[in-house]
């Protein structure tokens, strides 16, 4: 059987880590770090995730808030809140809780939250300067997914390594950081998207597969090259209620050497970067 990534695990160690920083934060200059997050509509999916996100903040000594807004919100309601949360000295990390209803433009009110705030890493220009080499936050799932190969011993280094998904959000950061000149990463990187041609042959080549293409058990045995890293970013809930990932664990797991499960893989490493993220916010103050 393959070595079980457990994100749970290393996410807490990931915690520990940051509740000592805002620890030290607190006794050293005075400043508790502070996330606050909007979040708009009644997406119970979302719902879940601010609870998730504000109680682990909260644990860790980080004062979080969060302010809820209607579905029927206008563009100029959310741009306001964060507007007030820019100008707010004591607010060091603004969070917008996705995906936003349909009639919102998301990229505007993203490019609106200050990019020393945005602790989500989605501002344009902390993504320009995640490409340019040099990154000041990393968005939180691809920050995750490379904390979690590093923290198990597989680095990407040198690696073959295919992400299946394009998306602003995990694949196309993801292939940017894990591509860069530096420690931990210098990955040749491909990816992998709907237009790909021969994706699945493509998958079958990389040394650390990663998944974030948004399809249950997209991911087959016969995508697997035999020893390779299988990271799943996706999560779906089955009609029996269970939930599964992009990749058809049962199958893939007997062929891979490392795997993550769904749940308990890079989920809780996403909440936990997101913490890390936050209390650097607050130090670089």
């Amino acid at each position: 059987m393959p070595e079980i990534l457990d994100g749970r695990k290393i996410s807490q160690d990931i915690k520990s880590e940051v509740a000592s920083a805002v620890e030290t934060l607190r006794l050293k200059i005075g400043i508790r770090p502070r996330l606050h997050v909007l979040l708009v509509g009644n997406n119970p999916a979302s719902e879940v995730y601010v609870k998730s996100k504000t109680k682990t903040a909260n644990d860790l000594g980080i004062s979080s808030q969060t302010a809820r807004l209607p579905e029927t919100s206008s563009q100029e309601q959310v741009v306001a809140i964060i507007n007030r949360w820019n100008d707010d000295g004591e607010v060091h990390g603004i969070l917008v809780q996705l995906p936003l209803p349909a009639h919102l433009h998301t990229d505007t009110i993203l490019e609106r939250i200050l990019p020393t705030k945005d602790v989500d890493g989605l501002h344009p220009l902390n993504l320009g300067l995640l490409a340019a080499g040099r990154p000041r936050f990393i968005p939180c799932t691809p920050y995750g997914v490379w904390e979690l190969l590093k923290r198990t011993g597989h680095s990407p280094t040198g690696k073959q390594v295919v992400i299946l998904g394009r998306s602003n959000l995990v694949g196309k950061p993801l292939a940017l950081l894990l591509s860069l000149k530096a420690p931990d990463c210098d990955a040749t990187v491909t990816l992998c998207h709907s237009q790909t041609p021969d994706l699945r042959g493509m998958a079958g080549r990389a040394d650390i597969l990663i998944s974030a293409i948004g399809k249950p058990e997209f991911v087959t045995s016969d995508m697997v090259k035999p020893g390779a890293v299988v990271i799943d970013v996706g999560i779906h809930r089955r009609n029996d209620g269970n939930l599964v990932g992009d990749v058809a664990f049962e199958s893939v797991a007997p062929i891979a050497s490392a795997i993550t499960p769904v749940p308990g893989g890079v989920g809780p490493m996403t909440i936990a970067m997101l913490m890390q993220n936050t209390v650097q916010a607050a130090t670089s103050t």
